[in-house]
């Protein structure tokens, strides 16, 4: 066994062995050890600085100076406590990975000691620098100054190395001129904006209150061994697979879904669970995904902005624990070819107060807030499907929408029979097409009728009503969740906005017949996004095209819905991008496409050439000899063997080398689409003969080692 793939496989199969993970804290004192939150402010906090805090956060009002002296240097004496050394203003860049410069709190004394310093100035404002991270032309090379700043609806935390601790204050990144750089300022811009379309919409059925924008993110990823990875460039390099047959056993037989999970699993699932409640993150859910090595966690629902970071930090935790347990976690959309990808699903709810505005209430005044909720959706999505195609954008994510495990490109909305029945007889008047609410029989004795969910699921739906909220499912599983979730926001607040400016104007008297009138119109607007079938079928693309929704396959397609005036429009009005914002993201995600596209290309490339070219050789040379030998010794049907296993390697070689040269031409061009071509048509060819060539001479792991040993 010579090759490092060989050599990979033993060694795993040698080290399968774990020992548990052993915790000492109860769960009671571990969740949120590691978080300045509310309980840590009361307890470092004078109570008078406490309640100005709070005061301050509930009425959105700025923090002052002293306020913010005094918040520092509680938060450094808690930092230091727990043994942080350093601090860092924790972001979130375009790169859509989270971002950090660390400084220690050790300050000269000018006496040949040291002091240690944390000011409020420290704590709200910060210059990073990091002139390298895309900024979309907003500022020039030269001007390298970007700043940071508190956010402090999102509480602070500490981070946890081997040997260190820092303590990281999320906040939001801004250029010199006040230009945005980051993903969380557009995310609590679109918050500011629903939230209040939401409180006056809800003022109009006599309900008073904040609002509050809720988030359940399901989080799927991959797991691979750590060994096998390394002995995989393309996924060192690129996080997905360019070359790998369909091994004969994958996931067809369903038995990886929701199955026993492994020991070595179970110990590294664990272990996140217990990072995860240190930093005040509410895991709650984890299991088996249908794809083999494929798993999920899901968090219990948060106010959207704390679950976007907290999503980062889960990205962040799997990763780093996945390390330890000599594992690597992938969450590229589609790491595999021809099995299940991974999203990232966006549980999308508000509520004014106490009341969940998506909730059917037991009252007529909270059921007609619920179906005005409702309709507002249905307009927001139906108007800006383009724009809400666009927060599901990336190389990755394209490979997966669509293809049989995620819905497709084509936004529209899944409410079930028994709410598109209501929803037509509001349109309508005709009571007949209601679907009554049923009772689901078990079939036995002892158990009691379950009510139906009315509601139910469509796994093929990229956004579905599923019961209290609306499930966006098309973001891709790399994605940050501020993206979805900002443009979910804005174009929900333009049309609580209109709505609200119509109910505002009706009188007592007529208020129910406006509403319904306004219901009506909006239904009869736009039902036309409402689906409840396969979103997989030709039919469903044909009938989308008929309906005149936007079918945008792929993100350059989708990025240009960024340039529409209607959009740009929208962004302004509700101060969520300004025009100059909004261009300058389309160049930096169109950019950044351009360039995964041109890395997988030259990767392709090399893998052909210097791993893939020189096997196929070596197989070639060995059935050469053999037809040879065979010849001599007169061995008729072996030479015969041979000969047509070489007739068959060498017209597929050809193949994949002319492939080779078309790719490196198209390398040249900005275009990616002949990019993206050559690749397929190189890798079909790869694949071929990757179950032609003798197994012992393939230089890469393939699908059934990567998705299996574990």
């Amino acid at each position: 066994m010579d090759s490092f793939r060989e050599k990979a496989v033993a060694a795993i199969a040698a080290d399968r062995a774990c020992g548990p993970v052993k915790f000492s804290e109860p769960l009671e004192e571990l969740f949120g050890a590691d978080v300045f939150n509310e309980k840590a402010m009361r307890e470092y906090l004078a109570p008078g600085a406490f309640r100005k805090f709070a005061d301050c956060l509930a009425n959105r009002r700025t923090i002052p100076p002293e306020l913010a002296e005094e918040i520092a240097e509680a938060m450094k004496t808690w930092a230091l406590e727990r043994g942080a050394t350093h601090y860092s203003h924790w972001f979130l860049p375009l790169t859509g990975s989270s971002a950090e410069k660390h400084d220690s709190f050790v300050e000269p004394d000018q006496k040949g000691g040291m002091t240690l310093k944390f000011s409020g100035k420290n704590l709200i404002v910060g210059e990073p620098d990091a002139s390298s991270l895309p900024n979309g032309g907003l500022r020039s090379t030269f001007e390298a100054r970007g700043y940071t700043a508190w956010d402090p609806c999102s509480p602070a935390f500490i981070r946890r190395g081997e040997n260190t601790a820092t303590l990281c204050i999320p906040t939001v990144f801004c250029s010199c001129n006040g230009e945005v750089l980051d993903k969380k300022t557009p995310l609590l811009r679109s918050i500011q904006a629903v939230s209040a379309q939401a409180e006056r919409l809800a003022r109009c059925f006599g309900i008073e209150g904040k609002a509050v924008i809720t988030l359940g993110a399901e989080q799927e990823y991959f797991l691979v061994d750590k060994r096998l990875y390394f002995c995989r460039p393309d996924l060192v390099q690129t996080g997905r697979t360019l070359f790998g047959a369909k091994p004969p056993k994958h996931q067809q037989l369903g038995d990886h879904y929701f199955s026993t999970i492994k020991p070595r699993i179970l110990n590294f699932m664990a272990e996140v669970d217990h990072e995860l409640w240190r930093l005040g993150i509410p895991a709650k859910t984890r299991h088996n995904e249908t794809a083999p090595a494929q798993f999920e966690l899901a968090p219990t629902y948060e106010e959207s902005n704390l679950a976007c970071d907290h999503n980062m930090l889960i990205m962040e935790i799997l990763r780093q624990v996945a390390d330890r347990h000599k594992l690597v976690c992938l969450f590229h959309e589609k790491p595999f070819a021809s099995i299940n990808g991974s999203g990232k699903h966006n549980n999308w709810s508000i509520r004014v107060g106490n009341v969940n505005l998506l909730d059917q209430g037991s009252d007529p005044k909270r059921n007609a807030l619920f179906l005005t909720t409702l309709c507002a959706v249905i307009e927001a999505v139906s108007l800006h499907g383009d724009l809400l195609r666009t927060a599901t954008i990336g190389a990755g994510n394209d490979h997966r929408l669509g293809a049989a495990e995620a819905p497709p490109a084509i936004m529209s909305i899944f409410l079930g029979d028994q709410l598109t029945g209501i929803l037509e007889e509001l349109e309508t008047g005709d009571k007949s097409k209601r679907s009554e609410a049923r009772k689901l029989r078990v079939g036995v004795d002892t158990l009691p009728q379950l009510p139906v969910d009315s509601t139910d699921r469509n796994r093929t739906s990229p956004f579905a009503f599923t019961g209290t909220k609306f499930e966006f499912r098309a973001p891709g599983a790399s994605s940050s969740c501020a993206t979805p979730n900002t443009v979910l926001n804005t174009i929900v607040a333009e049309s609580f906005d209109r709505i609200a400016t119509i109910l505002e104007g009706a009188t007592p008297d007529n208020f129910n017949a406006v509403l319904s009138k306004t219901l009506h119109d909006i239904i009869r607007k736009h039902k036309r996004i409402i689906f409840n079938g396969d979103n997989y079928t030709l039919a469903w693309v044909q009938e989308a095209q008929r309906r005149g929704l936007p079918n945008l396959r792929t993100t350059p397609e989708a990025l240009t819905a960024l340039l529409d005036e209607k959009n740009i429009a929208l962004y302004e009005k509700y101060k969520v991008f300004s025009r100059t914002e909004v261009f300058s993201r389309y160049e930096v995600f169109l950019r950044e496409y351009k360039r995964r596209i041109h890395i997988e290309g030259e990767l392709s490339l090399s893998l052909a050439r210097t791993l893939i070219y020189p096997a196929v050789m070596e197989e070639i040379n060995r059935l050469s000899t053999v037809l040879v030998n065979c010849g001599s010794l007169n061995l008729t049907v072996a030479a015969g063997n041979a000969r047509k296993m070489i007739d068959a390697l060498s017209p597929k070689l050809a193949a994949m080398l002319e492939e080779c040269d078309i790719l490196e031409g198209a390398l040249v061009s900005d275009d990616p689409g002949p990019i993206l071509q050559a690749m397929g048509n190189m890798r079909k060819e790869a694949d071929a003969l990757e179950l032609l060539v003798d197994d012992r001479l393939w230089p890469l792991p393939k699908y059934r080692e990567l998705l299996f040993i574990y």
